[in-house]
């Protein structure tokens, strides 16, 4: 994650592991990933950032502490380390390395000879003067000095290995030199406005200067013999500057500084008697600011020299430059208070009018109120993103439980049919068998109980009813009051959908005794009848559409119900004729008037000579081994459909081990129609 702290703790691990698994030592690994970080730096686009810290190493180097001050705005926990160059008379450099993350100093010599290489063209060594923990200064415990060797352009000429060799390459370089060189004369001389005959080396160096964009270098600048400034207006123009001596007692002060500092109104008092070094962490006092000169200066305001209303405000810091002044030996600190964000303005009471025009605090803390912005958009992205997997397994379930009341309402392909936003076309089936079935003297109960007791007891029935479609394989089309309805056959035509019914219709009856009548309290009675024939099936309406059926088998099957006597399963001719011969017990009634339909001889379904009410109801069944152990759990788990190819119920059966062989040869036994058990 960009914007998380990771422990030091952790990155010693993995570069541990990395030794152990790469054979090389530690200091090794963090010079080459300090060479690799200055590339990711380049990759992540801080290239041209990087690029304009300097115009050589030594300034390069000089600024990172002012680069990793403006880091900081974006990167808020970053704990960076601190820079100090001492230059030397034969051109070394001594490179003063401060960190309180110990073991880290190995980076650094892999991050600046790959920065002198790639930008600024040359090649240096770096070797390790010394090591020590400075305990005095204020956290940071790593001081290491680094000797800083920079190879000079000869020696880089002789460390070429493919530099043409013989009196062809040289000539070749020769005339390539004169032509450079006739180039370069003929544009100096058209901007040149020196008198002094210069000798061809000092032309073309002239020239080579000019074009690396370095005649800056001999600028020399011009100072007025006074200063055309009013202490008045310097104190306006600058409101954030200090200047103090070398006891640190304050001269002058500018006019916002003294507004949220009062104190340093007061005569012959002792700069840091009000503030403290947050960073670079030195010693408050001149020689130890000499000493960082070149360093970007961060100073917090001491709470408890605040006025006693403002010590509830977050201390004031100040962010700027110290600058020497050795006529009057003073120094004078150009600041800008450090703020991030406009919530950091408002918490010290602050305006953005207290910041002079010029200074780009102003811009700063809006550009940066817009990134902190992004950067919380970020990290909300990438919270969201971790949230994903969560939230999709939340909505598959979410949807699965969504389908399976779609798929309660709805036969399934037409729900997703529905759900694709199609049209669903209405379908005739040649044959089906529907049941309806009602409560006898239901208007009667009705009248003698509480509505919540007919909704007990109707839930209570419908409940066992539609277990046993599940059993049966049957489609239940719905319930009206007291009537539920079922067909065999649709939406999924099969050849045995009057079986499914007919054994469907035996399990009613039989869970109709389990539902005990309000009233008397004894158990309900139900008529049902069953008919076989053409229908037309399809979805109507728009609001809680439902599959419907049409057709004349709808309303004579009703006709079977109405006609039927209590607790009898009522069978029409052409149902007998689908179940005949298919070892259900079937008596005949006789010939009966019905409305709407004249004469009709019509059946009683009595029972299934193949299956055992245990069978019919879906319940487990038990099974005894040959040693009258038991008994054992044997769970039917379709419905019994006795068809020519004698499809019966799987079984599971849950046994000792050695006892499985012996229970599977009694399933098969007491169901000789099983393929295999379970």
């Amino acid at each position: 994650m960009t914007y998380t702290v990771y422990d030091d703790a952790i990155t010693m691990k993995l570069i541990q592991e990395a030794c152990k698994a790469l054979g090389i030592s530690m200091d090794a690994i963090l010079k080459l990933f300090g060479e690799y970080f200055f590339k990711f730096c380049k990759m992540s686009g801080y290239d041209r950032m990087l690029r304009t810290l300097g115009g050589n190493l030594t300034e390069f180097i000089e600024n990172l502490d002012a680069l990793h001050s403006y880091l900081a705005l974006s990167y808020q926990e970053m704990n960076a380390p601190s820079f100090r160059v001492e230059r030397e008379a034969d051109g070394k450099m001594l490179l003063h390395y401060y960190s309180d993350r110990s073991g880290l100093c190995h980076i650094v010599p892999g991050i600046i000879e790959a920065v002198a290489k790639d930008f600024f063209n040359t090649e240096v060594t770096m070797d390790i003067l010394d090591v020590n923990e400075e305990e005095e200064r204020t956290g940071k415990k790593e001081h290491v000095v680094f000797l800083i060797v920079q190879k000079s352009p000869r020696q880089l000429r002789r460390a070429k290995p493919n530099r043409l060799q013989g009196s062809q390459g040289i000539q070749r370089d020769q005339e390539a030199l004169d032509t450079a060189f006739l180039r370069m004369k003929e544009k100096y001389l058209s901007v040149s406005v020196c008198l002094v005959k210069k000798s061809r080396w000092e032309v073309v160096r002239s020239m080579v200067m000019l074009g690396k964009g370095h005649l800056v270098n001999n600028f020399v600048p011009i100072y007025p013999k006074r200063l055309w400034i009013e202490e008045k207006t310097f104190c306006n123009a600058f409101p954030f500057h200090i200047v103090f001596d070398e006891s640190l007692r304050v001269k002058q002060a500018g006019v916002n500084i003294q507004k949220y500092v009062p104190g340093l109104q007061t005569q012959k008092i002792r700069l840091n008697e009000y503030f403290s070094i947050v960073h670079p962490q030195v010693t408050f006092n001149i020689v130890s600011i000499c000493k960082f000169i070149n360093s970007q200066f961060v100073l917090k305001a001491r709470r408890e020299m605040m006025p006693d209303a403002w010590k509830i405000q977050p201390p004031l810091k100040l962010r700027g430059q110290m600058i020497w002044m050795e006529s009057m030996r003073c120094m004078i600190y150009m600041c800008s208070p450090k703020l991030r964000r406009l919530q950091e303005l408002e918490a010290h009471k602050m305006y953005l009018s207290d910041i002079a025009p010029h200074d780009t605090t102003r811009d700063l803390i809006l550009l940066n109120q817009q990134r902190l912005s992004e950067i919380e958009l970020s990290n909300q992205l990438e919270r969201k993103k971790e949230e994903l997997p969560v939230l999709s397994k939340h909505l598959t379930i979410e949807k699965k439980k969504t389908e399976t009341l779609l798929y309660a309402m709805l036969p399934e392909h037409v729900a997703n049919q529905l759900k694709e936003g199609k049209k669903v076309a209405a379908g005739e089936f040649k044959t089906c068998t529907i049941l309806f079935s009602d409560v006898v003297t239901f208007t009667n109960i009705c009248a003698a109980c509480e509505p919540i007791q007919i909704v007990n007891m109707l839930n209570s029935m419908y409940s066992k009813f539609d277990r046993l479609t599940s059993v049966h394989e049957v489609y239940k089309v719905e319930t009206i009051g007291d009537a539920y309805m079922v067909v065999g056959g649709v939406p999924v035509p099969t050849g045995s959908h009057a079986q499914r019914v007919a054994n469907f219709a035996l399990g009613m009856r039989i869970s109709a005794k389990e539902v005990m009548n309000p009233v008397t309290g004894e158990p309900i009675q139900i008529r049902v009848g069953i008919h076989t024939g053409p229908v037309l099936a399809g979805v109507v309406g728009d609001k809680m559409p439902r599959y419907c059926l049409f057709g004349d088998t709808v309303n004579t099957a009703s006709r079977m119900e109405s006609h039927g006597l209590p607790n009898k399963v009522h069978l029409s001719p052409t149902t007998y004729r689908a179940l005949e011969n298919q070892g259900f017990e079937i008596i005949e009634r006789g010939e009966i008037e019905v409305k709407g339909k004249g004469k009709m001889t019509t059946y009683f379904l009595i029972q299934n000579l193949n299956a055992s009410e245990d069978e019919i109801m879906g319940r487990p069944q038990t099974l005894l081994d040959h040693k009258g152990n038991g008994p054992w759990v044997c769970r039917v788990n379709t419905g019994v459909i006795p068809t020519p190819t004698k499809l019966l119920p799987s079984i599971s059966v849950k046994a000792p081990e050695d006892q499985l062989n012996h229970f599977a040869l009694n399933a098969l036994l007491l169901h000789p129609g099983c393929y295999g058990v379970s």
